[in-house]
């Protein structure tokens, strides 16, 4: 065998051992990477969770859309659909929005989506959301879950269902929650009114006219809303009543028939801290308009007041009155703070039942 070459073998030690320090140096300087690269997304896995996630709206819309209804009005010989409902109780009751049935007068119907037709024969309008409680007699009609919009997050994936510009029953969209806590000024073309409306939510599942009153649901297929308008000036903007604002309504309704509200009889705009500074004047509600013959008349109160307290409350935010007045009974009293011309008043107002529209 032939002699070994040391000089050849040093040689090539002392090449590998350079090649080796010049691979680490690169290493640690990002210039290589450490270990061979893999893909993070394994074949077929993107494949898998885009179909679970049209599963999931698809399992919403199989297990709701049987119970969205449309509504109709007959006028003269012409039935026409001008609004969504969906049922929440086996006794036929139905929500939808207060402007879908809002026509002096009008016989509504209700269609089901294997076309079964009821006349509506009780109709509840609630003075304060733009919400109807409708009912007909009807029996076998599937109810739908309400769940709790007080968990909604900003993100959350949700689904629309209605009957899109009165022609296209159960159509179905879908989006996200985009805002909570809203504040709009919302009307109806199908209705011609414009109403000034607090606490929504916000979505960007498009919601079209003919949509008005139908549900937005979780991907759990719950009503965490009741669609109820959109906007001209903006694209994917749509609003939503929160269902929580819904429940206790419903639920007095199923039991009672009817719904009773505490009524204070006031409209008025919240002063902020900044523009009462720059005003002179303390901060609180405005009190724009007094029901003639409400509580609130009854009490002294008078157009132009500012009221900075409610049973010994600072009113600090816009919400302040109407939460107070909605967490109180019927016949209960509200001691108030007025300033009135530079003069601090007290008043008791007793709080009465407000009649439906």
């Amino acid at each position: 065998m032939p002699k070994p070459n040391i000089s050849g073998l040093v040689i090539s030690v002392a090449l590998g051992v350079i090649v080796a320090v010049g691979l680490y140096q690169a290493q640690l300087r990002g210039l290589i990477p450490s270990k061979p690269s893999l893909s993070t997304t394994l074949p077929g896995q993107e494949t898998r969770t885009i179909v679970q996630e049209e599963n999931a709206v698809i399992s919403v819309v199989e297990k709701t859309s049987s119970s969205v209804v449309a509504i109709g009005v007959s006028r003269r010989v012409v039935n026409s659909t001008i609004g969504t409902g969906f049922v929440v109780s086996d006794q036929g009751i139905i929500i939808t929005n207060k402007h879908v049935v809002s026509e002096p007068g009008g016989r509504y119907t209700v269609v089901t989506r294997d076309n079964q037709k009821y006349e509506v024969r009780k109709i509840y309008r609630d003075p304060i959301l733009d919400l109807a409680i409708i009912q007909v007699d009807a029996s076998g009609l599937k109810s739908l879950e309400l769940g709790d919009s007080s968990k909604l997050k900003v993100g959350q994936t949700v689904v629309a269902i209605g009957n899109a510009l009165g022609r296209f029953t159960n159509t179905v969209t879908t989006g996200v929650v985009s805002g909570l806590g809203r504040r709009v000024v919302a009307g109806d073309p199908f209705g011609g009114s414009l109403e000034s409306l607090d606490n929504l939510i916000q979505t960007d599942a498009a919601i079209n006219p003919g949509n008005s009153g139908g549900p937005l649901l979780n991907s759990g297929g719950q009503v965490i809303g009741v669609n109820v308008a959109t906007t001209d000036q903006a694209q994917n903007i749509s609003f939503a009543i929160p269902i929580n604002s819904v429940k206790s309504i419903v639920d007095e309704f199923v039991t009672k028939g009817t719904v009773s509200r505490p009524f204070l009889g006031v409209r008025y705009r919240f002063i902020s801290r900044d523009v009462a500074i720059l005003n002179e004047v303390p901060q609180g509600v405005f009190i724009q308009e007094v029901v003639v013959g409400g509580p609130a008349q009854k009490a002294g109160v008078e157009a132009g007041d500012i009221i900075t307290k409610i049973n010994g409350e600072v009113v600090d935010n816009e919400n302040k009155i109407a939460e107070t007045i909605q967490k109180s009974s019927i016949g209960q009293r509200l001691e108030l703070d007025i300033w009135r011309d530079g003069k601090e008043l007290k008043a008791t107002a007793i709080l009465e039942d407000l009649p439906s529209e």
